[in-house]
């Protein structure tokens, strides 16, 4: 079973430059969320307001990033995994894009409508985005739970992914991370 077993999937000879750019934009931006986040659980100083402020419309401009991402996705498609992969690894590497990308859409899904359930606003470049849940305290402490346990998910995957890249890279050999690198 490969990745263009699924509909989803649409074989290309090499990622595009969009999506390449795409990648190495979102993950310095997710490495970042992820750091300013620690930040701001650690913090009860003028700091926590500070990098709230940075968190927030960050979290919005990578879920529009995400969106493009996967539309280029779909449109430009993806190159084909090495013909002699394992089995057990075609099934964890499409386990761990479907888990990554599933991520990237809830975490800033689920902070945005966080957010909106403690009552405060979204602010991105001085407008207020609309809440997606509603005022509830309740709510809100799920959500915060929701977000703070997915962050640790998100963190162990993205890891996960730069072991396996790495392991392509250097052990392999095959092509698969000069393929995000270098688009070959």
């Amino acid at each position: 079973m490969s990745l263009s077993d699924y509909p989803i999937h649409r074989p290309a000879a090499r990622f595009s430059l969009l999506s390449r750019l795409l990648h190495w934009l979102m993950a310095i931006g997710i490495i970042a969320m992820l750091f300013i986040g620690v930040g701001m659980v650690a913090s009860v100083s003028e700091r926590h307001q500070w990098l709230l402020q940075i968190h927030k419309p960050l979290g919005v401009a990578l879920l529009a990033l995400v969106c493009i991402r996967q539309g280029a996705r779909l449109y430009k498609g993806v190159p084909a995994l090495p013909a002699d992969m394992p089995a057990w690894q075609r099934h964890a590497a499409l386990a761990s894009h479907v888990l990554l990308y599933g991520l990237m859409f809830a975490m800033p899904l689920i902070g945005w409508a966080m957010v909106s359930a403690g009552g405060y606003p979204v602010m991105v470049g001085g407008w207020q985005l609309p809440p997606i849940a509603p005022a509830d305290a309740a709510l809100f402490a799920w959500l915060r739970g929701a977000h703070r346990y997915l962050a640790f998910l998100l963190f162990a995957t993205v890891l996960l992914h730069l072991a396996a890249a790495l392991f392509h890279g250097w052990i392999r050999r095959d092509g698969v991370l000069q393929s995000m690198t270098r688009g070959r």
